[in-house]
């Protein structure tokens, strides 16, 4: 057992969720989709079947039609995704429903509406965006006017739904809500490497939306949760791209003995291992402050997100090297996880913006008087190394 299984030690009830989650998601040909939508195919729709099982509602309390379950589950079901390159249009629509369901003045019609699956939501908010995003929200009320731009939203395409995060007129914080269909809303899907992935460019004019009553530190929430969320899909990527070179190590044999039994290989097998179950260490931390210590939440989140990131970056290049030449190819499978790999670092921010809300949070922890560099210089060391 590895030590992130030890420190995790699933409950019975979690460990029937990844299995349901292992059973649902082999029941379809995710590797296959994937790579017919590099060829232009329809990228693979897993919207009912993440219905079917009840992820949509896995953040959104009973009495609003969920299932009340917590961070910790929803990075399970993530991480299943990821095994199987699979994209449920999760990413998008748990963060949204998360923030919805802390607001009082949500709506339980809306929320039940989530959390079965009959309407998709989407978060834009710049902090998760693409670079150059940003968003205004300027309150009247229980409505604001709602003014910006943020690129390269996660499952923005094919939402019913958009929660809004922006800085109303004092800089703040502030959430809204509005219908991805309203009159003053323009979206435009994006490719890109990762053909799996639906991403958007969003764009508000002056357009009215519903305030959230939600206070400005858990207004942005959702973007760390998001950055988790992409961080345990990311760790289930690393895992399978792993596995992969695992099992061709065991069976490729060269001058008589499996290439396993060679020392180079048998290194680039034991760091991927050790990048990888040291990045699920991170994500199983990170979800449980989500509901025993949020305010540590924003720093344990982002740094999830660097560590997976990193990991499965490593573990998609050693997967094509243990590999050889067939890895590279269009047809293997390797080269589907090294897409999902760069795709992933550059979404929800990308890393350098995540590593940068580290450095930020543990400079709050240190007194001015005692700081001998900023938060910036720090981030910029992890981003050069």
């Amino acid at each position: 057992m590895s030590a992130a299984a030890m420190f995790r030690a699933l409950s019975d009830e979690q460990g029937f969720l990844v299995e349901a989650a292992r059973d649902a998601l082999g029941r379809v040909a995710t590797l296959e989709a994937a790579r017919a939508a590099l060829d232009g195919g329809p990228a693979p729709d897993l919207w009912p079947l993440a219905c079917e099982a009840g992820w949509a509602g896995l953040l959104v309390a009973e009495d609003a039609g969920g299932a009340a379950l917590s961070a910790a589950e929803a990075t399970l079901v993530l991480e299943e995704c990821g095994r199987r390159l699979a994209d449920a249009r999760l990413l998008g629509h748990l963060p949204a429903t998360a923030l919805l369901g802390a607001a009082p003045d949500a709506g339980g019609g809306l929320l039940g509406q989530l959390a079965d699956g009959t309407r998709r939501a989407a978060l834009v908010d710049p902090a998760v965006g693409g670079r150059g995003g940003r968003l205004t929200l300027r309150r009247d009320g229980a409505v604001a006017r709602a003014t910006g731009h943020v690129p390269g939203v996660l499952d923005a395409p094919g939402a019913d739904v958009l929660v809004l995060v922006g800085e109303d007129e004092e800089g703040l914080p502030a959430a809204g809500v509005v219908a991805a269909e309203a009159g003053g809303v323009a979206l435009d899907a994006v490719a890109g490497y990762d053909a799996t992935r639906a991403v958007g460019d969003v764009a508000l004019d002056d357009l009215e939306v519903r305030v959230l009553d939600l206070a400005p530190a858990r207004a942005r929430d959702g973007a760390d949760l998001q950055r988790l969320l992409l961080a345990a899909e990311s760790v289930g990527a690393a895992s399978a791209a792993l596995e992969l070179a695992r099992d061709y190590a065991v069976d490729r044999v060269a001058f008589g003995r499996p290439i396993g039994s060679y020392q180079a290989i048998k290194h680039k097998l034991v760091e991927m291992l050790r990048r990888t179950e040291g990045a699920r260490s991170v994500v199983i931390a990170a979800a449980r402050q989500w509901d025993e210590e949020r305010e540590r939440f924003a720093l344990t989140a982002n740094a999830a997100r660097v560590t997976a990131a990193d990991a499965l970056g490593f573990c998609a290049l050693e997967s094509i090297f243990v590999h050889g030449g067939v890895g590279a190819t269009w047809e293997h499978d390797a080269s589907l996880t090294y897409r999902r790999a760069e795709h992933a670092r550059r979404l929800a921010g990308g890393t350098t913006a995540a590593a940068d809300a580290v450095a930020q949070a543990l400079f709050a922890l240190v007194p001015a008087a005692d700081r001998t560099t900023t938060p910036r210089e720090v981030s910029g060391q992890h981003v050069r190394s």
